[in-house]
This record gives C-alpha cells, sequence and structure tokens, in this order.
C-alpha cells in the first residue's frame, strides 16, 4: 500500500504527515499538489489518502471550503467512493465535511479562541480500520490546534451518526469523563472524530502526527498509523 498526502495552498502539516507515514511507519509515501489531476493515476482503493492540517488558502470563506473544490479533489471524492481511504486530519476534517464526504461542519470555537493544546480522548469505536488496533474506550493524549473545531450536526445526522458507530472519538478527561468541562471546542456532544457509514473516509481536528514519536514524549497518536496500515495490509494478504 501508500500513501499520499494532499498539499493545498496554506498546508503546514504536510511535511510533518510524510515524516510519520515515510520514515516512523516506513510506509511509500507522496507529496500531491492540491492542482494535479493525474497524482492519483496509479492509486488503488487499498491506498490512503491524506488531507493533512493547516490553514488552506488562509481560511477564508470557511475553514476548508476553498479547498473542497481543488482540482485533485474530484479524484478524492472518486476514490473515496469506490472504497478508498481517507484521512483528514484537522483542516483535513474540515476539507472531508465541506467536500460531503463526511456529514456535518466544524464551526468556530465557542469561546472563539485559537486553542492549542493537549488534549485526551475517549475511543467510542474501535471496530474501524483507524481504531481497530485500540482497547474499548481507550484514552489517548493528542494535540489539538485550531479555531474552526466545533463540531456541529443536526439530530437526525447525530443519531445516524450513533446507530452506525460513526463517532470514533470524544473529548475526555484522562479518567474518560466526557462532560462539558472537557470539551476544549464546544463540540457537539463532545465529537472529536468520525467516519462515514462504510469506514472508509475519518476525519479527526486533533493531531495523531504530532505524537507518534518517543522524542516528542508521546507516541499515542503512532497506534491510529499502526492500526489503519495493519488493517490495510491483512485486507491485500486475504
Amino acid at each position: 500500500m501508500k500513501f499520499g498526502v494532499v498539499v493545498f495552498p496554506g498546508s503546514n502539516c504536510d511535511d510533518d504527515m510524510i515524516h510519520v507515514l515515510g520514515h516512523v511507519m516506513g510506509q511509500e509515501v507522496r507529496k500531491l499538489w492540491h492542482k494535479d489531476t493525474t497524482a492519483m493515476n496509479d492509486f488503488t482503493t487499498n491506498d490512503c489518502i491524506v488531507l493533512p492540517g493547516g490553514f488552506s488558502y488562509g481560511d477564508y470563506l470557511r475553514s476548508g471550503a476553498i479547498a473542497s473544490h481543488s482540482p485533485i479533489m474530484a479524484s478524492v471524492i472518486q476514490f473515496a467512493n469506490k472504497g478508498g481511504y481517507v484521512l483528514g486530519i484537522c483542516n483535513g476534517f474540515q476539507v472531508l465535511c465541506e467536500s460531503g464526504l463526511l456529514p456535518g461542519a466544524l464551526l468556530n470555537n465557542e469561546k472563539h479562541k485559537f486553542i492549542c493544546k493537549n488534549i485526551f480522548l475517549k475511543t467510542e469505536n474501535n471496530q474501524t480500520p483507524l481504531t481497530h488496533s485500540l482497547k474499548e474506550k481507550q484514552i489517548l493524549k493528542v494535540p489539538i490546534a485550531h479555531a474552526d473545531g466545533r463540531y456541529h450536526a443536526d439530530d437526525e445526522t447525530l443519531q445516524q451518526l450513533k446507530n452506525n458507530g460513526q463517532i470514533l472519538f470524544r473529548y475526555s478527561s484522562e479518567g474518560g469523563d466526557c462532560s462539558s468541562q472537557y470539551n476544549p471546542n464546544g463540540s457537539v456532544e463532545n465529537i472529536a472524530g468520525i467516519c462515514n457509514s462504510t469506514q472508509n473516509v475519518f476525519g479527526m481536528m486533533p493531531h495523531p502526527e504530532r505524537c507518534a514519536e518517543a522524542a516528542l514524549g508521546n507516541q499515542d497518536g503512532k497506534a491510529l498509523f499502526e492500526s489503519l496500515i495493519s488493517f490495510i495490509n491483512q485486507k491485500i494478504l486475504a
């Protein structure tokens, strides 16, 4: 399998992601320019496209809105609809919602301030390709860095997310308490990450690539990459 990391004008976590996937996880990884409509021609549904964090197009209009119309996104949408794996982190999560690949929207933080700090996540579904290596209800310590991270969805969409097991992570205390005091941005029901109904498109606001090496003092994020890689490799060998 291989990974492709899409670069939009304003992406600033692309090289971080490439470093983790290539040097830490030992995977083949390519940088994909957002205007290159042929960049994904040799990607198969056993590969993964990553939309990294940053401030695509300066977050003008709405965060991720302009990037969702970049030339390469037509290929990303087609790839996902065929069953290919897509992971969006922070701004990438915003792009996935703006493009319709994930339901809901990311709004301005409740207190209208940029937030950059470590938080705790409670694993809500460990039966997806991104989370299957995690323990049930496992707590992860992962950094966030965003101004528009407040996840919102209407009541019908929320119920569908719950019914289909599409809620991946909720903001919590270190002990797993998901009460409002541990919600850093006002996200509805403390939601920090979701997937689509077919579990091949994943979006989360926290940055696992920023906590995937011992040198950083935290390797909790590495477990997500290990999980996705092992799932796809098992699928290839099956």
